[in-house]
């Protein structure tokens, strides 16, 4: 998926502002330092949560006690995974790209540490005079 497939998909989802912030790949997608995902990670509220699950779609119990719902083929939430703060993007709300780095540091996948690679050397492009 490119950055126009996810705001259109999450802009037809209509999920409230409030409730959700993008993360992973999507977020670096909507940064700019990707040129596509495979699928979109979003973190939820657990009162978001709560409601989808209640509308029936399916929730996983993590290690840690939240949850992983799964949304549809290509969007899956996890209850208040969240590191930093939540920006705005294309109008929609993005992990902050030091809570980005925090949640693949955790992560601590292969894939992860490259992608701290690129959010870094993308910061170092947008920031240098």
């Amino acid at each position: 998926m490119d950055k126009l497939e996810i705001i259109h998909l999450l802009k037809e989802a209509a999920f409230d502002s409030g409730e959700y912030w993008v993360t992973s790949g999507a977020a670096m997608v909507l940064y700019g330092i990707r040129d596509r995902t495979r699928d979109i990670d979003l973190g939820c509220t657990s009162q978001m949560a709560d409601k989808l699950e209640k509308e029936g779609y399916s929730a996983e119990i993590l290690h840690d006690g939240s949850r992983r719902i799964v949304f549809s083929e290509t969007v899956e939430l996890f209850e208040n995974w969240l590191e930093d703060r939540v920006v705005l993007l294309e109008g929609l709300p993005v992990v902050s790209l030091d809570g980005l780095i925090r949640m693949k540091e955790t992560l601590g996948r292969e894939k992860d540490r490259q992608d701290i690679l690129l959010i870094n050397e993308y910061r170092t492009r947008r920031f240098r005079p």
